[in-house]
């Protein structure tokens, strides 16, 4: 199913002209400008201080929901045993902080009744 339209409360966004198996910030500015009258300049920084604001709670170590649509959390991976693919050496793969997604409750009901 592709879709064509996006509706926010009263508000409906068309989505007819963008490739959305890669949006980037990029295509949120210009969905703004375009369809809500927002200007450039403004669009441009309303998506970058959405992104910087959750980047930064992030980077603090806060998990950040985004209501009815998901959850993103920074977890500790333990460092584990690897393999250099190349040489086939043993390695110790450090440990690291990656960023989970958790899907919401909103999100979990449409993809239920979504065939694709």
């Amino acid at each position: 199913m592709a879709w064509t339209a996006l509706t926010l409360n009263t508000m409906q966004l068309a989505l007819d002209n963008i490739d959305l198996t890669s949006l980037t910030k990029a295509d949120l500015g210009a969905m703004l400008f375009d369809q809500l009258g927002v200007n450039k300049r403004e669009a441009s920084d309303l998506v970058d201080a959405f992104f910087a604001i959750i980047t930064a709670r992030l980077v603090a170590g806060e998990e950040v929901k985004l209501a009815d649509f998901a959850g993103f959390q920074v977890r500790l991976k333990a460092p584990r045993p690897g393999r250099n693919p190349r040489t086939g050496e043993k390695v110790e793969i450090a440990r690291r902080q990656v960023v989970t997604f958790q899907s919401g409750s909103k999100l979990k009901e449409r993809l239920k009744v979504s065939p694709f």
